[in-house]
C-alpha cells in the first residue's frame, strides 16, 4: 500500500510508517528559504499534523522553535526519537484534533497535507486562528485539495475550489501557489484524481509596527505542553 492508501481511509500508524525518513515538504521548505532570504532564520513555527515528524526536523535543523501538534498518539515517538538532544528544547509536542487547537502567535504555520482532513464544520474556526497567530510578515506554507479531487465526495473532509483558496488568503501575499491536477495510473491500487493547491504565502505586514527580530524570537508558545 502506499501512502495515500493509509491517508484515504485515515489509517495513521500506517501512514507514518510509509514516509517515515522522507524528507521535508517542498513548500515549507520554500518559506523557510524565503525567511533566510530577509535574514530571519530563528524564529517561532508551528507545525499542524505534525505527523512523524519530516517538517518538523527540517524546521529544529535549520534553528527554529517548533510547536508540533497531532491528532494521534503514535506521531510524536516516532519524532522524538529522531531529534537530536541538542534540538529537544526547542521543540514543544501537542496532542490535540484540528476541533480543539490553539495557535499560539508565530512566524511560520506550516500545515503540509493537513487541513483537508480538517472535518468541514471545524475548518472556519480553525482556518480563522491559523490567519490570526501568524505576525504580519510571518508565512503560510501547506497545501488545500480542490473541489474536482475523488476524495472531494468522502465525509469529513475540507476541500476548496479555485476561488476558495483565493479567498482564505486573502490576508496574504501569495509567494507560490502551484495547482496540481491529474490522474493516478491504473496500476496503483485506489487510483484517484488528485487536485491540489501548493501554497506558500506571507502575511501582509498590516498597520502594527513590524517587531524586532530579537522580540519575535523572545516570545513562547503559551499553554502548551511537552508529553
Amino acid at each position: 500500500m502506499k501512502s495515500q492508501d493509509y491517508s484515504e481511509v485515515e489509517d495513521w500508524p500506517g501512514y507514518f510508517a510509509s514516509v517515515l525518513g522522507k524528507g521535508a515538504r517542498e513548500t515549507m521548505v520554500a518559506a523557510l528559504d524565503a525567511f533566510a532570504d530577509e535574514g530571519f532564520d530563528q524564529g517561532l513555527g508551528v507545525d499542524i499534523a505534525a505527523g512523524e515528524g519530516r517538517d518538523t526536523l527540517e524546521l529544529l535543523e535549520r534553528g527554529w522553535r517548533v510547536v508540533a501538534t497531532d491528532n494521534h498518539p503514535d506521531a510524536f515517538p516516532l519524532l522524538l526519537g529522531r531529534v537530536p538532544d541538542a534540538d529537544k528544547s526547542r521543540l514543544t509536542t501537542v496532542e490535540v484534533d484540528f476541533a480543539e487547537m490553539r495557535v499560539p502567535a508565530c512566524d511560520l504555520v506550516n500545515a503540509s497535507f493537513a487541513l483537508p482532513f480538517c472535518k468541514p464544520e471545524h475548518f472556519a474556526g480553525l482556518w480563522a486562528r491559523i490567519v490570526a497567530a501568524i505576525r504580519p510578515g510571518g508565512r503560510f506554507a501547506g497545501q488545500f485539495f480542490g473541489d474536482r479531487d475523488t476524495w472531494a465526495s468522502l465525509p469529513g473532509r475540507s476541500h476548496h475550489s479555485r476561488a476558495e483558496v483565493m479567498s482564505l488568503l486573502a490576508d496574504f501575499d501569495i509567494e507560490m501557489m502551484t495547482e496540481e491536477e491529474r490522474d493516478d495510473p491504473p496500476d496503483v491500487r485506489s487510483p484517484k484524481h488528485w487536485q491540489l493547491f501548493h501554497v506558500v504565502a506571507r502575511k501582509h505586514p498590516g498597520q502594527l509596527p513590524a517587531k524586532s527580530r530579537d522580540d519575535r524570537r523572545s516570545l513562547e508558545p503559551q499553554g502548551m505542553t511537552t508529553p
